[in-house]
């Protein structure tokens, strides 16, 4: 199995790339799974959730098992476990979303793409526009909290491919 993150700030396009790229592996008749930490993460838990993506997925996947994870349901406002996602073992393996080219995953990793996506204005603008006005403070914080982490854990640096 092939793993290839596609990493970046928040409004950068992951999803919108990521999405792309599966397609395009599909079309060719590859087996392709799409994972996003999007399902994971929340505003108080940005990235320390990562072991349960290993345990459900990353390992089991490695293993040739199929794997499975609880989605993060927000329709209460408040997230929550939700549904459970089954990931059938894929020939290429799309990690989408911030963190998922995160140091300790790189030596799984065949290929990571980070995606600057503009500035942070920009992107805050789109991810407003994406996810609301009343979601404004809790983005800023989160950029707050993406300029920290991407600083420390070097993914721009690290990637093998970086688009803006």
């Amino acid at each position: 199995m092939r793993v290839l993150a596609i990493d970046g700030p928040s409004g950068a396009g992951k999803s919108t790339l990521a999405a792309q790229v599966v397609a395009g592996l599909r079309a060719r008749g590859c087996r392709t799974a799409l994972v996003s930490t999007d399902a994971f993460a929340t505003w108080d838990d940005p990235v320390a959730w990562w072991p349960r993506l290993v345990d459900g997925v990353l390992r089991p996947l490695a293993d040739g098992v199929a794997g499975a994870y609880r989605r993060m349901d927000w329709s209460t406002g408040v997230p929550r476990p939700g549904e459970l996602v089954r990931v059938a073992v894929p020939d290429v393996l799309v990690l989408e979303g911030v963190s998922s080219g995160r140091t300790s995953v790189r030596p799984l990793l065949s290929g990571l793409c980070w995606l600057s996506g503009g500035s942070e204005a920009e992107r805050l603008a789109k991810t407003v526009a994406r996810d609301g006005e009343g979601a404004q403070a809790e983005l800023e914080r989160w950029q707050r909290f993406e300029r920290g982490w991407f600083a420390v854990d070097g993914t721009s640096e690290a990637a093998d491919t970086r688009l803006s």
